[in-house]
């Protein structure tokens, strides 16, 4: 066999190794990423209790969207703080009364209740992520978006009660989260080589962490300019 041939071989062999190394995207806006595998090993096709939970757990049902699941993931995810936000305020009239509690006390609490379902559902979802990969047969299925909800709560963990509720605040962090999700600057795409769920939340999870110093700083700045003007 001639040394073109070789060549010709590897060539063709490294292209069609590169195409399967394309990793599924959660969001069509996003662009391919190239990781160890996008196929996978698929699990029998009789699923039991415990894999129809991690598919629920994985994509909270709008992983199933047929355009954009991503974007409908961080949608949950805003949903999601509103009601911890309302849980909160809710909490704090029931014990302000009794309690006395002052403004540090409630904020201590509203940081603590964000962390707590910020926690569960980011460990809840490495679990989750993991199986569903084996459920689908694909490396970070396009369907599963639990990692979008994690990441979309962090944009929105510093902040305060005080600030209030406004509805530009809440499309500006939805917009900057999508914004680092889909741009993944460094070092969020090295942490999609990570294994199996591990990688799939934490790049999300640093995206949020992103997005969420951004927000502060940009809702600082304009209450900063208010301020003086």
């Amino acid at each position: 066999m001639s040394e073109n041939t070789l060549s010709l071989i590897a060539y063709r062999s490294s292209l069609i190794t590169l195409m399967r190394s394309i990793k599924e995207s959660s969001d069509e806006l996003n662009p391919p990423v190239v990781t160890t595998g996008a196929r996978i090993q698929r699990t029998s096709s009789k699923k039991g209790p415990g894999d129809y939970l991690a598919l629920a757990l994985a994509t909270w049902g709008v992983g199933y969207m047929p355009i954009a699941p991503g974007t409908f993931g961080s949608a949950v995810g805003v949903g999601l703080y509103l009601l911890l936000r309302l849980l909160t305020i809710r909490i704090v009239y029931l014990f302000a009364p009794d309690y006395h509690l002052t403004y540090e006390a409630v904020e201590s609490f509203r940081v603590t209740l964000m962390l707590v379902a910020i926690i569960c559902i980011t460990a809840a979802g490495i679990w989750a992520a993991t199986r569903a990969e084996k459920l689908f047969g694909r490396k970070d299925p396009g369907r599963v978006i639990v990692d979008e909800i994690a990441g979309q709560l962090i944009t929105f963990l510093f902040i305060p009660l005080a600030v209030g509720l406004k509805w530009w605040m809440l499309v500006l962090g939805f917009f900057l989260f999508r914004l680092f999700d889909i741009w993944k600057p460094y070092p969020i795409r090295r942490l999609e080589a990570l294994e199996s769920g591990l990688g799939i939340m934490a790049d999300d999870v640093l995206a949020g962490i992103y997005a969420a110093v951004t927000l502060t700083l940009l809702l600082t700045s304009i209450y900063y300019v208010k301020m003086i003007f």
